[in-house]
Formats: C-alpha cells, sequence, structure tokens
C-alpha cells in the first residue's frame, strides 16, 4: 500500500520529471524539425515515423488516454472512447493546417493539459451528483480530442510545410499518430489488465487518479506560465 510519505515522493518526482517534459510535449524539434522545414513533395514513410513519434512522446495525450481507459474492461467500450478521441484530433490536425488556422500553442496545451484533469475527476466520482447535468463523457473525449488535434496542427504550422505533398504528408503523419496511438495504447491497456488482477487496484484507483490529476495541473500551470512570459 503507497504510504502518504511515498505519494508526496513520488508527486515531487513526476512533478518535476513533466515541468521539462511538457516543454517538449507538442514540439517538433531538432533534425526532425529541420527534415520537415526543408522537406518538398510527398514523404509518406518519414511523416508516418513522425506522426508515431510525436505521439508517443507526447505525455499530455498519453496520460489522456490513460485516464479514458483506467475503468474501461470491455474491448468495445475501448474502441468506442478511443475511436470518438482519434476522430475529434484527425479532424483538427488536417483541417487545422489546410484552412491554415492560427491557435496559441501554450493555450491549446493548456486545455488539453485539462482534459487530464477532467478525465482524472470523473474518474473519482467528482461528477456524480451532477445527476442528468453531469457531462457525458462520449462528448467529452471528442471535444477534447478536437484540442489535442490543434495542438498537433500548431506544432506542424510552426514549420512552414511546404505546399508541394501537403496534404499527402498532412495524411501520412495523422497515419502515424494513429499507429503511436494504437502502440501506446497497447502498452497501457496490457498494465492495467495486470493491474487490475491485483486485490489493490480499487483501493489504489482513487489514489492514482489524483496522481493523474495533479500531473494534469502541473502541465496545466507550466503551459499558462509560459503563455504570460511570452505575452
Amino acid at each position: 500500500m503507497l504510504t502518504k510519505n511515498a505519494l508526496a515522493v513520488f508527486l515531487a518526482t513526476l512533478t518535476a520529471c513533466l515541468i521539462p517534459a511538457a516543454a517538449f510535449a507538442h514540439n517538433i524539434a531538432g533534425g526532425d524539425a529541420d527534415f520537415v522545414t526543408s522537406n518538398a513533395g510527398a514523404a509518406i514513410g518519414p511523416f508516418m515515423y513522425l506522426g508515431a513519434k510525436h505521439m508517443v512522446t507526447g505525455y499530455d495525450h498519453l496520460l489522456f488516454l490513460a485516464g479514458v481507459v483506467f475503468f474501461l474492461s470491455r474491448p468495445m467500450q475501448v474502441v468506442q472512447y478511443v475511436s470518438l478521441f482519434a476522430l475529434g484530433h484527425s479532424l483538427t490536425l488536417l483541417i487545422g493546417v489546410l484552412a491554415d488556422i492560427s491557435v496559441n500553442a501554450y493555450l491549446i496545451d493548456a486545455i488539453i493539459a485539462l482534459s487530464v484533469v477532467y478525465k482524472a475527476l470523473e474518474n473519482m466520482g467528482a461528477f456524480n451528483s451532477l445527476g442528468r447535468w453531469r457531462p457525458d463523457t462520449r462528448w467529452a473525449v471528442f471535444i477534447f480530442g478536437l484540442f489535442h488535434g490543434l495542438g498537433l496542427s500548431a506544432s506542424l504550422q510552426e514549420l512552414n510545410l511546404h505546399p508541394d505533398g501537403l496534404l499527402i504528408n498532412l495524411i501520412s503523419f495523422n497515419v502515424g499518430v494513429e499507429l503511436g496511438q494504437l502502440t501506446a495504447l497497447t502498452m497501457i491497456l496490457i498494465g492495467f489488465s495486470v493491474w487490475r488482477r491485483q486485490s489493490g487496484f480499487n483501493r489504489m484507483a482513487f489514489t492514482s487518479n489524483a496522481v493523474l490529476m495533479s500531473a494534469g495541473f502541473t502541465l496545466m500551470i507550466y503551459q499558462l506560465t509560459a503563455w504570460l512570459l511570452n505575452a
């Protein structure tokens, strides 16, 4: 059983790790950025790789996915919710770049972090007392998926993509994102499947989601602070 002192140490360590990680949650940097900026024409394989890499290193995306599937044990439920999330971020990723929709990346990333907080609170039963006013989880996952897609769109727009082969490269990047999401989700589901077999799962569920919520708040505060400093 996790003691209060151990939980405090874990939260402090998690916060220390997430603050620098947040800076790279949506950025395409280094050699990847150089390639995207200089590329002209269709490059299906490289853009699929970039999309997959972007998803599996996107801490806020993965935290949200973990929250979404935390209590889901039936395969059809997982497929339904993950499909709604994928539909949401695919729409805004493609439309955002093709329509050149300008958004503030810091504010979008803060909303993405808020999605982690929201899902953790829901898992903790914070909305149970709202009755018929309780948010529909399916709509919430889809709407937050739209914001996750805007975050992906913003990171690509910063690199001034070449118009030659733009559509095919965007589709390839999005396919890569879905492949990366599937890979990460598979690992998350395996972990949860093993964990649920342990006798302490139900006892630790509330505490685990409290940690998830704290991680979301940490990311959100970081992004809002960066927005204020760069305003």
